[in-house]
Formats: structure tokens, C-alpha cells, sequence
């Protein structure tokens, strides 16, 4: 009987302890089943995101194909733009070439005009200087001596030029027009202009009708005295009266009416001197598509 008893207990004590593991086994296998279904959830979210960045990726190559192409046809139109750009750049590194040519073909000309007018310039303030040297003090105040623009102007108060109220000329002239021949003899490539000038009163003489007419009168006497008494070339001289009508003073005063009565001896260099400069011009000139200009 007690053996029975016992034999019964070891088998409960076994039912028992089979079903202690069975029970712990399910937990465990639970635990798992846990962990796989969230972690298969998180693959299911995971799958989506990657498919929705796989279709964006895929749109984002399409639109860079479409671009690509889109670039291409660009790149094309370009290639053909700058093989035009080389060949009009061929033609038109040949024209400027030309054209460097002919502006310094024309520096060397505007080099040598302005060599030339230093050297017409420096003549006349030798010139000038000699004049002036050679005139005495008392001679200084009625001769006035000024270089303009390269041109030198001598100018004569008609009070010691001519007899008062004529167009002779006077005595005390003599030497200081000597003088002034001397200087046009020394510069013989020089056209020398003489120009009478007034005042603006009129004039009361019955073989003089006006002022033009004194002017140009008082600038002939000068130039026949140059020609007859100094040897002057006549081909040089060149007589002109310009009336009251070139003033430098105001004709309002006796000082201003002094003034303006008054003979120059202009002494410029001759008008073949600079069309021989203008012969050294050059010819022609072309513009950067080949023609004339």
C-alpha cells in the first residue's frame, strides 16, 4: 500500500514538475514570438521608406536623363557658336593686326607733326629773341613782339611808322623796319603777311574813301619798303588791311584808339612747308572689314 502511495506521489511529483517546464518553455517561446512580430513590423516599415526612396530616386534619374539630354542639345548649340566665334576671330585677329599697323603708321606721322611744330616753334622764339635783342628801348615801346600758335607778330604803332595822318612812311622808321628785314632775310622759308589796322574814326581825306583803304595803304607802304630799301623777296610779302574791324582795344579812349592803330608783320612758316607735312600722310586707310574709310 505504501509502496502504491509512493509510487503515486513520484508520479504526480513528475506530472507536476513537466508541467513547471512546459509552462516556462511557453513563456519563452512567447517572448520570441514577441520579438519577431516586432521586428517583422519594423522590416515592413523599413521596406516601405526604402521602396518610397527607390521611386524617388528613379524619378530624380528620369528628370536628370530628361536634363541630360536637354544639356547635350545645349552643349551642341554652343560647339556650333564657338567654331563660328573661331573662324570670325581668325578674320578678325588678321584686321586687328592691320589695323595696329595703321594706327602706329599713324603715331609716327603724329610724331613727326609735332616734332615738326616744336622745331617750328623753337625757330620762332629764336626768332623772336633776335628781334627783340636787336631793337633799342626806346624802339621796344612802339614795337610789340608775341608768338601765337607758332606764329610770330610784330606789331607797329602807326606814330612811328607813318607821317601823322598818312600812310607814308616816316623817317624815324627807317631803322627799326632795318632791322626787322634783317630777321625776315635770316628766315627766308617764313611768309610774311603785313596788316594795317585803324581805329574806328573815320577818315577825312579826299584821296583816302575809308579806313580800308588807309589800312591797306599804310600795310602796301610797308611792304614796298621792305622790297625797294631792305631787299626783301616780294614773292614772300603780302599786303592787307583790315580796317577798324580788327580791334584790340576799345575804341572809346585815346589810349584805346592808339592801340588800334596799329601795322603787323605776321612771319609764318611757308603753306608748302605744311603740304609737304600733309603729303607725308598716309595714303589710305582701311576699316576692320577691308574697305576704305
Amino acid at each position: 500500500m505504501n509502496r502504491r502511495i509512493i509510487t503515486i506521489g513520484i508520479l504526480l511529483s513528475g506530472l507536476l514538475l513537466a508541467s513547471c517546464v512546459s509552462n516556462k518553455k511557453y513563456a519563452t517561446l512567447q517572448m520570441q514570438h514577441q520579438d519577431l512580430a516586432a521586428q517583422y513590423q519594423k522590416g515592413q516599415m523599413d521596406l516601405t521608406e526604402a521602396r518610397a526612396k527607390i521611386k524617388s530616386l528613379e524619378d530624380q534619374l528620369e528628370y536628370e536623363r530628361k536634363n541630360n539630354a536637354s544639356l547635350k542639345e545645349a552643349l551642341a548649340r554652343l560647339q556650333g557658336t564657338l567654331d563660328m566665334s573661331i573662324n570670325q576671330n581668325s578674320q578678325g585677329n588678321a584686321n586687328i593686326s592691320k589695323l595696329v599697323d595703321e594706327i602706329n603708321a599713324s603715331n609716327k606721322y603724329i610724331q613727326h607733326l609735332v616734332n615738326t611744330k616744336n622745331k617750328s616753334d623753337s625757330l620762332n622764339l629764336v626768332l623772336t629773341n633776335n628781334l627783340t635783342r636787336s631793337l633799342s628801348r626806346e624802339e621796344l615801346r612802339d614795337v610789340d613782339v608775341k608768338v601765337l600758335k607758332g606764329v610770330v607778330y610784330i606789331s607797329l604803332s602807326d606814330n612811328m611808322l607813318y607821317r601823322s595822318g598818312s600812310y607814308e612812311i616816316s623817317d624815324q622808321a627807317g631803322e627799326t623796319l632795318s632791322k626787322i628785314a634783317k630777321i625776315i632775310q635770316d628766315y627766308k622759308d617764313y611768309e610774311v603777311l603785313i596788316e594795317g589796322n585803324t581805329d574806328a574814326d573815320p577818315i577825312s581825306k579826299t584821296n583816302i574813301r575809308n579806313n580800308w583803304d588807309l589800312s591797306t595803304l599804310r600795310a602796301s607802304s610797308v611792304v614796298q619798303a621792305l622790297q625797294n630799301q631792305y631787299g626783301v623777296d616780294p614773292k614772300r610779302l603780302t599786303a592787307g588791311g583790315r580796317g577798324q574791324y580788327n580791334p584790340i582795344a576799345d575804341n572809346s579812349t585815346p589810349d584805346g584808339k592808339a592801340r588800334n592803330r596799329r601795322t603787323q608783320i605776321i612771319i609764318t612758316p611757308k603753306l608748302d612747308q605744311f603740304m609737304e607735312l600733309i603729303d607725308k600722310a598716309p595714303e589710305s586707310s582701311t576699316d576692320t572689314t577691308g574697305g576704305e574709310l
